[in-house]
């Protein structure tokens, strides 16, 4: 067997997420399935994180074990042939030292966060960015933002039910950029709490529409109470971009 480093892109509007349930789709177990029948044995996929159910990706990362037989540069091609008709594809595979792991021997994770800023309506972009009818001030939304960056206790950005042993976190970067009517919030670090980004970019909006100061981050940030949180945002207009090694 040889173990491969792969980047995969998904759509996560018809996925559970990335991990694995019982009686449900999930990005995982169709990896899982495609990578068990190239094998011919139960085989497993294990992701550099987990992304809830909507969430989408451009650069997902996971190892996976491939028997010797099949040829380096076909192992790509031959998952994407059973990944079908999955909105999943494997962007590329790398062989990789015995002892890679995809999750812990990750240094750095980039996600995006899409809103399209209009009244009107999505078409082509269902499912794949928050619509949000208010004007909203993206610069006000930048000036907060710095409130973040650093080492800091997210618990206010913290899911109630993530598992993560420490509400510590640093936030490398946090970018937000205008265009017409699309607002891009980019974001970086080694390693994200549980909902943290939605829940960011639900704080930010409701300074975007001045509904709050931008002083307001900071206060909910230093509180560390989940409660002051704001808004979550939907799971549509996120994507997981690039995972760092």
């Amino acid at each position: 067997m040889i173990r491969y480093k792969i980047t995969v892109e998904y759509d996560g509007r018809t996925f559970c997420g990335w991990q694995v349930q019982k009686n449900t789709t999930s990005v995982q177990g169709v990896l899982e399935q495609a990578a068990s029948t190239l094998n011919g044995r139960d085989t497993r996929v294990f992701g550099s994180g987990r992304t809830d159910a909507g969430v989408h990706a451009d650069g997902q990362v996971a190892h996976v074990d491939i028997r010797d037989e099949i040829k380096k540069h076909q192992i790509a091609d031959a998952l994407n042939h059973h990944l079908r008709p999955h909105p999943v594809v494997v962007l590329a595979a790398e062989p990789v030292k015995d002892n890679f792991e995809a999750r812990f021997h990750a240094r750095k994770r980039l996600y995006r966060y899409v809103i399209i800023n209009r009244r009107a309506r999505l078409t082509t972009k269902v499912g794949l960015a928050w619509q949000f009818p208010e004007l909203l001030n993206s610069g006000l939304m930048e000036q907060a933002s710095k409130y973040l960056l650093g080492n800091h206790d997210f618990t206010t950005f913290r899911d109630t039910e993530c598992q993560a042993k420490s509400p510590i976190r640093t936030l490398d970067t946090l970018k937000i950029n205008q265009n017409d009517d699309q607002i891009i919030i980019r974001c970086s670090a080694q390693s994200f709490l549980h909902k943290q980004v939605r829940s960011i970019v639900g704080s930010l909006v409701e300074i975007g529409r001045k509904h709050r100061p931008v002083e307001w981050l900071k206060e909910i940030l230093d509180a560390r109470d989940r409660k002051r949180c704001g808004p979550v945002a939907p799971p549509d207009g996120l994507y997981l971009e690039r995972v760092d090694y």
